[in-house]
């Protein structure tokens, strides 16, 4: 049947990306008239309300194809982040961008170095463009700059670090990350995702966009999708030197980012209040959630971002299908080889007492 459709070789060793499920699909398989869902790190306060009013107000335009640069957009975020309007990239997330990364940097027979726990789609994205991927492991949940390093090869092109990492919640300081950069090799990028750096409140945290400045091959990701609570629309962004950009832009698809996104993204940058009461939301949420597991001797990995890693000393899976027949939606960690974890969004306040009740009845 394969020889038949000559599918590529390399597609059948891929592993699909797992998501969170998706609340009704639980509601209607389960028979569950309320489901709560803390499994994919969404933003519990839903969108920007600002974002709402723009979208609104953007959709008797939806007939028109959205404009491919994202003008708009891409100036008021020039302005919020002091860069050029042509170091910033756009993309349908940043999946997306790591896609196009990948495409205009590594070239076959080069390979791609990330750590073994980290966001899977650097894995999946790779191998569906027939790149090689190697992985280094951890060291006490966190990216192993040191281990990095002494694994790169003449083939090495392109280094993932996802900072803070998903789905350990753990960062790596800044005089770590600056050490590691002044020690590569000229002709390798390092490409920092920040998907959770708005959450992050840790003055040790890395400052990636002064490598950017000083003229280092770095590109950095951010997302929409987090914080400002835009998952839905898929919308990220790549920060690089202009040159970067420029060849970034031949491997982008027209029109890649949809026009209600463009307008939300840009009504959800000036909301800055609406990005404070998440990021307290977060933080008030993640602190009762320790509080919740310690009492329950439950044992986690301290977070900088708006979700928990626990370790559970028994099999995270079935905890996840008993967690669903009490209506709450978690994340097993089978995929990343965590096969007694699980990770758990920070929800609202309801939505953490209702987890932390739950989790109490599935462990007793």
């Amino acid at each position: 049947m394969i020889s038949k459709y000559n599918i590529n070789p390399k597609v059948l060793n891929i592993t699909p990306y797992q998501p969170g499920r998706p609340i009704e699909e639980v509601k209607r398989q389960l028979g569950l008239k309320e489901v709560i869902k803390l499994a994919s790190n969404e933003n519990p306060l839903g969108p920007s309300p600002k974002a709402v009013k723009a979208i609104k107000g953007a959709l008797g335009k939806i007939n028109r194809y959205p404009e491919g640069s994202c003008f708009y957009l891409r100036r008021a975020l020039s302005k919020k982040l002091k860069v050029g309007p042509d170091n910033l990239i756009f993309g349908n997330g940043s999946d997306e961008l790591i896609d196009i990364i990948i495409k205009t940097f590594c070239r076959e027979g080069e390979e791609i170095l990330t750590s073994e726990v980290t966001f899977l789609e650097y894995q999946i994205i790779a191998q569906q463009n027939g790149r090689l991927v190697r992985t280094v492991p951890s060291k006490d949940f966190k990216y192993d700059l040191s281990a990095l390093r002494e694994n790169i090869s003449p083939k090495t092109r392109v280094i993932f670090i996802a900072n803070p990492n998903n789905p350990t919640g753990s960062y790596v300081h800044k005089r770590e990350v600056e050490d590691f950069i002044l020690s590569l090799p000229e002709n390798i990028l390092v490409v920092f995702d920040e998907a959770y750096f708005e959450f992050v409140d840790r003055k040790d945290f890395p400052r990636s966009l002064e490598y950017l400045k000083k003229g280092k091959n770095v590109i950095i990701l951010r997302t929409f999708s987090k914080i400002y609570g835009l998952a839905g629309l898929r919308i990220g962004y790549g920060i690089a030197k202009k040159e970067f950009i420029q060849y970034l832009e031949r491997c982008r698809q027209p029109f890649n980012v949809n026009l209600l996104a463009q307008e939300a993204a840009q009504a959800a940058l000036s909301d800055m209040d609406f990005v404070k009461k998440s990021r307290k939301i977060a933080a008030e949420g993640k602190e009762y959630l320790y509080q919740s597991l310690k009492k329950i001797a439950v044992e986690y990995i301290p977070s900088a971002t708006n979700f928990i890693l626990l370790n559970l000393r028994q099999d995270g899976r079935e905890v996840f299908k008993k967690l669903l027949q009490h209506g709450v939606i978690i994340r097993d960690m089978y995929q990343y080889g965590l096969k007694n974890f699980i990770r758990v969004t920070v929800g609202t306040e309801k939505e953490n007492r209702k987890f932390v009740v739950a989790l109490k009845k599935v462990l007793s």
